[in-house]
């Protein structure tokens, strides 16, 4: 398998624009050089020398139904004739609204739309210090909620920096974050109630409120221990605090009500982003009425030009009218697929003694490389993760034709064959002896 082509254009990129790539992580592609596509269908992508992978990265999570499914397709094609932004209301987005509120368990609610998930998690913080009157926003090491300086510290700090256990100080992502907004923060490991109440006694009616992602699909898709998110909504409740969950991964990937469906916890206001829209850029916040009152009266200020523009509307709808046409049997069929690689990764692990290990819930999860029988927060990746091994084998994994994202998430699609399954566990079948 050769790069030449993805090669001579990344040359050319590199004149063109800043590090030859326009999102980070694109950097880490795990080929010899950041690949160029020419198209994607489906489970596949086809690179710019005619190499075909079967895809799991699937633009980091939003191609719930793979690649440009015809249905997403011929609604956006209709709908744009009509105009792209009107910078103005339309129907079809209260249809879109009405159908988000009857799939997401939180009553009374309300909602606004944007075009990312971290600028959706910014008006949160801003919503959530409007409606308490207080300064701080508590996070957790390890979750990642945008990367704008405000909310980009602590996301994967090295253990060297990251202060003691029980008082994590913050870590910024990245230089040139302006070092005054880490004061608008408190650091606190994950899945442990005890660190989170001590954090609350350090700073009293200072946090207004907790922003979790509800399942830790930025580290290793770690569940949380039975218990931890009942007592992290008791404990923000006692102190005054409003619970948020970023549900920007989890949202209409791992249920039709998201992580509050499958946890059975609904939190005060929530944020969404990637799989809304199958491919298109939309982001939501959506929140207690009394809570968004807030943002819907001005108080709290938002804007934005692309804000449910005609193409982003038409593509939710699109995909939220297919999930309810499919009913169970949408999210049914996408976890057992998931699951069902989970676990021929799990047996060819075993068989040949390999420490790859897989851990999540079926249409998104991990593959990292540790004897750990579970990972459980960010520190425990730090501690017991072989990252470079993950990044070989995910090298390795791209000559057999199965591309995985540099960060270890794998995102399943409904439009992944088992016949894709089973080629993706052949390969690391093929692959684990060399590592």
């Amino acid at each position: 398998m050769n790069h030449n082509r993805s090669r001579v254009l990344f040359d050319k990129a590199t004149n063109l624009v800043a590090g030859g790539v326009s999102s980070q992580i694109r950097v880490l592609e795990p080929a010899d050089v950041p690949l160029f596509f020419t198209h994607a269908a489906g489970s596949r992508m086809w690179d710019a020398d005619g190499n075909e992978y079967i895809d799991y990265i699937q633009g980091m999570g939003p191609n719930l139904f793979g690649h440009s499914p015809d249905f997403i397709n011929e609604q956006v094609n209709e709908d744009m004739q009509k105009g792209y932004i009107f910078a103005g209301q339309f129907e079809r987005e209260l249809e879109v609204a009405e159908m988000v509120l009857e799939m997401i368990p939180m009553e009374d609610a309300t909602v606004r739309f944007a075009s990312s998930g971290t600028e959706i998690d910014q008006l949160l913080f801003r919503t959530m210090r409007a409606f308490t009157n207080r300064p701080k926003i508590l996070k957790f090491e390890g979750h990642y909620h945008g990367w704008m300086d405000s909310v980009n510290w602590s996301v994967h700090p090295p253990l060297d920096q990251a202060g003691p256990e029980d008082a994590p100080v913050p870590v910024g992502e990245s230089e040139g974050m302006n070092p005054s907004t880490a004061e608008g923060l408190v650091i606190c490991q994950w899945n442990d109630l005890e660190k989170l109440e001590k954090a609350f006694a350090n700073h009293p009616a200072e946090i207004a409120g907790v922003i979790t992602e509800p399942i830790l699909a930025n580290t290793n898709c770690i569940m949380p221990k039975e218990g931890y998110m009942e007592g992290l909504q008791r404990i923000a409740r006692e102190n005054g605090a409003l619970l948020a969950f970023d549900e920007v991964i989890t949202g209409f990937r791992v249920a039709a009500g998201g992580a509050q469906e499958m946890l059975g916890i609904t939190p005060d206001i929530a944020t969404y982003a990637k799989s809304m829209a199958g491919g298109f850029p939309i982001s939501m916040i959506v929140g207690r009425r009394d809570i968004m009152n807030y943002i819907g009266d001005g108080t709290v200020y938002h804007g934005g030009s692309f804000n449910s523009n005609v193409m982003s509307i038409a593509a939710t709808y699109a995909s939220l009218k297919h999930i309810q046409e499919r009913g169970p049997d949408f999210y049914k069929d996408l976890n057992e697929k998931g699951l069902y690689l989970m676990e021929g990764l799990r047996d060819i692990s075993k068989s040949l003694e390999s420490d790859l290990h897989v851990q999540g819930v079926g249409s998104v999860f991990a593959i990292s490389f540790t004897t750990r029988q579970e990972i459980t927060n960010w520190r425990d990746h730090a501690r017991n993760c072989d990252d470079e091994k993950y990044q070989q084998f995910a090298k390795e994994m791209l000559k057999q034709g199965i591309r995985l994202s540099a960060n270890g998430r794998t995102h399943l699609s409904s439009a992944h064959t088992y016949e894709d399954l089973d080629q993706t566990i052949a390969a690391a079948a093929t692959v684990l002896p060399t590592l």
